[in-house]
């Protein structure tokens, strides 16, 4: 049986590979392969900073609406919790992690980009969030991570409409960082993904979970999970490279540690 998700390493950067054609759908073994690739990226010492990409042409079209349509209370939770149990590993990523977007990029597509830390888009693609229109609502983290990246109202908007948004669109609401032409964006994520590989991995992890923690914290709560996180870094060999590198009026040579 073939992966719908794969986990491929090129010098230090993984990239996830969504290969579930024609669209990329999303169902349970889908978002099950989705949470392993996740879960390996965030172990393997060898993935330094990691892309998600759902090829040239579509990132992901999002459900499988034929496989949701008619079902229970009770048999839809499953489903429904495969994904965002998924993204919440993949946010959870102690990397830098971004999301290469080709195409359509719709409902549980566009909440696995919105789990990235970067989203690089195509100026063709398309991003959006259309459960509205089918009677439901976003149920893999848009409602939270969308207004976090673009703010409230603009994250009503984008629901409650279930409209689709252009790249440039995206840009200027902030729900991408870059437009690229097409064949531009993996190569473009790539690169990226690559330069943060080259730095302190640790203090990267540590960072981008104070930020992210810090959301649902009070800035007292905050402040004090950031001066721990920056107290416990002074135990890695990243931290005595980077300081002696500085003193030594030389280059650091990060290992990850």
């Amino acid at each position: 049986m073939s992966q719908l998700v794969r986990l491929e390493v090129t010098d230090g950067v993984g990239t996830i590979r969504l290969d579930n054609p024609p669209r990329n759908s999303i169902d349970v073994r889908f978002a099950k392969e989705l949470h392993q690739a996740a879960l390996d990226a965030s172990r393997r010492d060898d993935i330094r900073a990691l892309v998600v990409w759902g090829g040239e042409r579509i990132f992901s079209a999002g459900g499988d609406i034929e496989m949701m349509s008619g079902r229970s209370v009770e048999s839809i939770r499953p489903v429904i919790s495969a994904l965002g149990d998924a993204l919440v590993t993949l946010g959870a990523v102690p990397k830098v992690v971004i999301a290469a977007i080709n195409g359509m990029c719709f409902g549980g597509g566009c909440e696995i980009a919105l789990a990235a830390d970067f989203r690089y888009a195509a100026e063709t693609a398309l991003l959006g969030q259309p459960e509205i229109r089918f009677g439901i609502m976003p149920g893999a983290g848009a409602t939270q991570r969308l207004q976090r990246i673009i703010g409230v109202s603009a994250a009503k908007d984008l629901i409650f409409s279930g409209r689709r948004v252009k790249a440039r669109e995206a840009l200027a609401l902030g729900l991408v960082d870059r437009v690229l032409a097409a064949g531009d964006v993996y190569p473009a994520a790539v690169e990226a993904a690559a330069r943060y590989a080259q730095g302190p991995i640790a203090a990267i992890g540590a960072a981008k979970l104070a930020i992210d923690a810090g959301v649902g914290r009070s800035p007292v709560d905050g402040l004090d999970l950031e001066r721990d996180l920056v107290c416990a870094l002074f135990a890695t060999e990243d931290q005595e490279e980077g300081m002696g590198a500085f003193l030594a009026s030389r280059r650091p040579d990060f290992k990850g540690k």
